[in-house]
């Protein structure tokens, strides 16, 4: 009799589904397309890019334009298991026969990217984790990212996880996923890099103000600078960001 239960005790285990280890390495990806080149770009993303990076192990989690995109760029975040996975991963998918075929193709008129840029991101402990939930209207989307003096960026964590997160939510935004920097990278001791999601454009300015004026973040903003302030001179870049009509998160 325990020789059986014993078996079944393992049959169902075997029958159990597997859960997909949580994401621990993400890339935020930019690329400037060549002059006239958006368009086709978008082309080889939506036709052939999404479906083989998913085929090589990579996430795709979400791709984006700048609502005022002068430079002709595409900003894509993609997850991988860990770091380790993300280089075979790219190996794979640049010696993949399609993949090969695909890019030929699409260049034979000439390149569509001119100049492409990558930061390695992990999340921060009080981020929201993937999947990002569905939105049951269009939005508008916010990459953010804030530039810390030497030494203050636990104090800007701390922050966010106590006070500006919850503000966030107060006044209508909707917190996506916060970074910090891998090691090994320019700035990586002292920058925040986030993704909001808005109603509109015009709820994001709307949300914003009344944050601004909240006499809680107020409060919040000048204990933590009481020894001085936590970010340098122009330390907050904001690009309000469109999903693409293939993007997984819209």
């Amino acid at each position: 009799m325990r020789t059986w239960l014993l078996l079944l005790t393992f049959l169902c285990a075997s029958l159990a589904p597997v859960t997909a280890a949580e994401p621990t390495c993400f890339e935020l990806r930019t690329y400037h397309a060549a002059q006239g080149k958006l368009d086709a770009l978008h082309a080889r993303f939506r036709n052939h890019t999404l479906a083989l990076f998913e085929k090589h192990g990579i996430t795709n989690v979400g791709y984006w334009v700048p609502r005022e995109n002068v430079g002709e760029a595409l900003i894509y975040l993609l997850a991988y298991p860990d770091r380790t996975a993300r280089e075979a991963s790219w190996q794979a998918f640049h010696g993949d026969p399609v993949w090969q075929s695909v890019k030929a193709d699409s260049e034979k008129d000439g390149k569509l990217v001119t100049r492409t840029e990558s930061r390695f991101l992990h999340l921060t402990d009080y981020s929201p984790h993937l999947p990002i939930p569905v939105a049951v209207a269009p939005r508008t989307f916010e990459l953010r990212v804030y530039t810390t003096r030497p030494g203050k960026l636990a104090s800007l964590d701390a922050r966010f996880r106590d006070h500006t997160k919850a503000l966030f939510t107060k006044h209508g935004m909707t917190n996506l996923l916060y970074f910090h920097l891998d090691e090994g990278q320019e700035d990586a001791g002292n920058t925040l890099v986030y993704f909001l999601a808005h109603a509109s454009a015009e709820a994001q300015a709307t949300s914003f103000a009344a944050f601004r004026a909240d006499p809680v973040w107020i409060a919040a903003r000048d204990a933590s600078e009481k020894d001085g302030k936590l970010l340098v001179d122009q330390g907050i870049v904001s690009t309000q960001l469109v999903a693409t009509p293939y993007s997984p998160v819209k």
